[in-house]
């Protein structure tokens, strides 16, 4: 591993080839060229040299541009790394569009890879993510998982590392893979540094927390519709399965069958999604102590109401306040 020393004059250079095809995402690309380019900035030295590249070399039509490369695939296997942006919501399609590509892939295991957001789709397909760990965008999540079952999906992580392959969730987080690789290749100080400039918090934790606590309010089941929006407003109340059923007029057996055919969610599990997420509000909103918050929306226990929320957020209730407030814990 390469580490930068502030003070010093001379590092090493690597060497990144970015590939381009007509799915990629303009904003994915840039965005990751802007980190490394900043990187370089900051050091004073050329410490990332990044290059564009195709399947044939040749220009490729990107959103009714026609954005130049600098070679073709040979010159990715000189690189230190082979780097894919985001290919956009319909990586299925994409991979079928991409054959060469991905048999290119299949043929030099050796590589260091990293992938932005969907393009996992495309290391995937190759092989090259079996056995490993990876990340997505946590909204491709189930189509990846049944698509590639061999893989070890972390969908809950914004940057995988496993070995020579390297992976991001979704959007943003493909500044927190570049971020990680500068930390990686060139020390944590210029990591540090480089997202300071960018305005991006270091190290931000978990995709978890970005994903939505509750499904949308059913359309074709009214009466459950309904009792979730109950469920909205009353969530600090003592609830139980006979509550449910009685708003809804039915059994809880019902309840319990209607509730996981239309959200995939148990009752209980709803109300507990209600719960955290109106303590996400509160911790965000309010300067409220801990303990009163777990009461104002339904837990008696704080010890409990801490557990749940770490679980389902990746954060506990401290530090997910701390990324709104200057406070101490309490």
């Amino acid at each position: 591993m390469v580490k930068i020393d502030k003070n010093s004059s001379a590092q090493t250079m690597i060497k990144i080839a970015v590939y381009i095809c007509r799915h990629t995402v303009l904003s994915s690309l840039t965005m990751a060229q802007d980190c490394f380019n900043v990187a370089n900035q900051l050091a004073g030295q050329r410490l990332f040299q990044l290059s564009t590249i195709s399947d044939d070399g040749l220009s490729v039509p990107l959103k009714g541009l026609s954005y130049p490369v600098e070679g073709d695939l040979a010159r990715a296997a000189d690189a230190d790394l082979l780097l894919v942006p985001a290919i956009g919501a319909q990586p299925l399609q994409t991979i079928k569009q991409n054959s060469l590509f991905i048999e290119w892939l299949r043929q030099h295991p050796q590589l260091k890879l990293a992938s932005l957001c969907s393009a996992a789709f495309m290391l995937a397909a190759a092989g090259v993510l079996n056995g490993h760990k990876a990340t997505t965008h946590w909204h491709l999540a189930d189509s990846f998982q049944q698509t590639f079952p061999q893989v070890k999906l972390a969908v809950d992580q914004l940057v995988t590392h496993d070995n020579l392959r390297f992976c991001s969730g979704g959007a943003q987080a493909g500044l927190d893979l570049c971020l990680y690789l500068v930390q990686l290749f060139q020390g944590d100080w210029l990591a540090r540094q480089v997202a300071s400039m960018l305005v991006m918090e270091y190290g931000r934790g978990s995709q978890r927390r970005f994903v939505p606590r509750l499904p949308p309010v059913q359309q074709q089941d009214i009466a459950l519709a309904r009792l979730q929006r109950w469920l909205e407003q009353h969530y600090a109340q003592h609830i139980t399965l006979d509550h449910m059923a009685q708003q809804l007029h039915c059994s809880p057996r019902t309840v319990i069958r209607r509730f996981k055919e239309a959200t995939q969610l148990t009752p209980y599990d709803y109300l507990q999604r209600v719960r955290i997420s109106a303590a996400e509000s509160l911790l965000a909103q309010d300067r409220l102590g801990i303990d009163e918050i777990a009461t104002r929306v339904g837990y008696d226990d704080r010890t409990a109401f801490a557990k749940l929320f770490k679980q389902m957020t990746g954060e506990t209730p401290a530090m997910y306040r701390r990324r709104f407030w200057d406070l101490p814990d309490n």
